[in-house]
């Protein structure tokens, strides 16, 4: 890790100014009137009951909420946690699951520290899970109020909460003597639906929706297969109601955003009903998609459970008809007179500015809305004090009235067609992710581009050498495996090109770890060759051959696609000659590699001979890697290419 100096700090900035001259975006905060929070309080406690079990079994439910207590962020669409108890509004982070088996983790390192700023991306601290050391990244933006566990702590158990964070610098203060599990105790005390609303929760033995209607149950909601998953696909279900599982057994196939995985379970029991189909697309982590049970015969009581059984429908409004009810209509009731007509103009004026005004939204409803195409501005916020949700804008995209003007106006300007035939062909998971990435990189990152042309002539008499002599064990290699190999060697001996941005550092990876850019029918994925500079040709041969294969057929584990610190992208075998790449974040270059040509080049002896040429094209992240040290990383791997035996030195 590399801390940044003055120099560099005032050089990234201009470079982001220049690059986001044209980007503007406000920052979005939160709305802070008393009243606003109350009614956000009035309805966590209204729902509370059935959130809590697609959320405990996506390990995303933190002790206090459970007991009535603060929210975990992942519940965006049920609004930030407040406390009755004096405290103000705050949410109270659990420790995150950061791979698909994680049960428990520990605190390597705080990345922040209380009263410290943060933006959405922002690394909150190191955690060090099952699998490997990750980074643990922000949601949203917000001020860190207290760090409830401190560096070194060992086996958490994941939803565990480790941290406060609250919209306002002013509210930090309020957290020094902040403990959890006190503010919820005193919250639940003025209220007595609260605490009437527990019981139940318990009594379904982490049951989704019901009261005591159901046998005991859990609802499970869709895992996070992947460390940058947030939401997916069900390809198909591997079991059916009424089927016995065992532990370890596939429940289903889900496609995430980078592959097709299978989604084990954790425990035995039954599958008692299934809340969505086979093909359900963008479905959000941790949303309920199956209720599953321990007796056999608890499983015919499910045979009518629905999807919004399990989000705390019909049975929690037949066994609670007095005070929680009128509670809840209102709530229930104000988004839908605000779609029609006429009484809209009151809502809005709650959630976002109608016209010029400041749209108050999380980060997260925003990127939806983008992807969506809608204006954010048409939302009714939901949340405290109006603020925009993900929830509000999902139903501004599902309603008539705020999703389809936008696009329907954006149409013609794009230059459609107006007449002719066409085929529309839906995005895979891989595709919609990859697209989105792909911008986020070449609209943030200042990219620049740096050409140089490398002469192949002893690179292929080497190869040609090395594939008689693998013959007899069946292997080839290819151009690309010696261009894997003197990349990786670049990279180990100019490191500052292995290395990504921080806010407050760069940081200089130890291992080099080389992304091989593969194209599949879903789209693009980039498996990664581990210590590609401590293989051999052949080893790397193999692995990039397995994993290749593996990525077409949209069978890549996590670790196998995640983690490069650079990318390789080969285009040569397609005829194209040169060009140029987008950067594959947080890594800070990727090379571009064309096809080698015949060229006619002057000799050492004065005359003329035929040479074949490569061009090479590095595409680099200013903020990390300065023109003179991308030249420097160029000349070094054109020095391995052209002098194929030195990489054996």
């Amino acid at each position: 890790m590399t801390t940044l100096s003055m120099v560099t700090r005032q050089a990234a900035r201009r470079l982001a100014q220049c690059l986001s001259a044209s980007l503007r975006f406000s920052t979005s905060g939160s709305g802070r009137g008393s009243a606003g929070f109350a009614s956000a309080a009035g309805a966590l406690r209204g729902h509370r009951t059935a959130l809590n079990a697609p959320l405990r079994a996506a390990g995303l439910v933190s002790p206090a909420w459970l007991s009535g207590g603060v929210q975990p962020r992942a519940a965006a669409a049920a609004g930030r946690g407040y406390a009755a108890s004096g405290l103000p509004p705050h949410t109270e982070l659990g420790m995150p699951a950061l791979s698909p088996t994680m049960s428990q983790g520990n605190i390597a390192a705080w990345k922040k520290k209380e009263g410290d700023e943060i933006a959405a991306g922002d690394v909150l601290c190191e955690v060090e899970t099952d699998k490997a050391t990750m980074e643990w990244e922000a949601q949203d933006e917000g001020f860190l109020a207290k760090i409830l566990v401190p560096e070194g702590t060992k086996d958490i158990p994941v939803g565990a909460p480790v941290a406060v964070v609250v919209d306002d610098a002013g509210d930090v203060g309020a957290f020094s003597d902040y403990t959890p599990g006190a503010a919820p105790a005193a919250a639940a005390e003025p209220d007595e639906a609260p605490a009437q609303e527990q019981a139940p929760a318990e009594e379904g033995g982490g049951g989704g929706g019901g009261s005591g209607t159901y046998p005991p149950h859990t609802v499970m909601g869709l895992p996070a297969l992947s460390p940058t998953m947030s939401q997916g696909n069900i390809a198909s279900w591997k079991k059916k109601p009424g089927d016995e599982v065992a532990a370890g057994d596939s429940l289903a196939e889900i496609e995430t955003d980078k592959a097709t995985m299978d989604w084990e379970s954790q425990d035995d029991g039954y599958v008692a009903a299934l809340l969505v189909k086979d093909g359900a697309k963008d479905i959000a982590v941790g949303s309920p998609v199956l209720v599953f049970v321990e007796d056999q015969d608890a499983v015919d009581a499910f045979k009518g459970y629905t999807l919004e059984d399990a989000k705390g429908g019909a049975p929690k409004n037949d066994a609670k008809p007095a005070k929680p009810a009128p509670a809840e209509k209102p709530k229930k009731e104000e988004p839908q007179p605000s779609q029609p007509a006429k009484p809209a103009p009151a809502a809005p004026a709650q959630g976002a500015p109608a016209k010029g005004g400041r749209v108050i939204a999380s980060p997260y409803a925003r990127k939806l809305a983008r992807e969506a195409g809608v204006d954010i501005a048409n939302a009714t916020g939901s949340g405290p004090g109006g603020r925009i949700v993900a929830a509000d804008v999902q139903q501004l995209t599902e309603g008539d009235g705020g999703a389809a003007p936008a696009p329907s106006q954006e149409a013609p300007a794009q230059g459609a067609p107006a007449a002719g035939e066409w085929t529309d062909e839906v995005h895979s998971q891989v595709r919609r992710i990859t697209a989105q990435r792909l911008l986020e990189s070449k609209t943030s990152v200042p990219h620049y581009y740096l050409t140089v042309d490398v002469r192949m002539d002893k690179l292929l008499a080497l190869r040609s050498q090395l594939n008689k002599a693998l013959e007899k064990d069946g292997a080839k290699l290819s151009v690309n495996d010696l261009i894997v190999k003197a990349s990786a060697l670049a990279l180990r001996k100019v490191p500052g090109v292995n290395a990504s941005w921080f806010p407050e550092y760069i940081r200089q990876y130890h291992d080099v770890d080389v992304g091989v850019a593969v194209q599949t029918p879903g789209g693009l994925m980039v498996p990664v060759v581990r210590d590609a500079d401590l293989l051999g040709l052949n080893e790397i041969n193999a692995t990039v051959r397995d994993l290749a294969a593996k990525a077409k057929a949209n069978k890549l584990k996590p670790d196998e696609f995640s983690g490069g610190t650079f990318t390789i992208s080969n285009l040569g075998m397609f005829g194209i000659t040169e060009f140029s790449a987008i950067i594959n974040p947080p890594q800070a270059a990727i090379l571009a590699v064309g096809s080698s040509q015949p060229r006619v080049v002057a000799s050492p002896d004065g005359g003329f001979a035929e040479a074949h040429i490569m061009a090479a094209t590095l595409s680099c992240d200013h903020r990390v890697v300065d023109g003179a040290l991308g030249a420097q990383w160029l000349a070094t791997f054109r020095g391995y290419v052209e002098e194929p035996s030195t990489m054996l030195l």
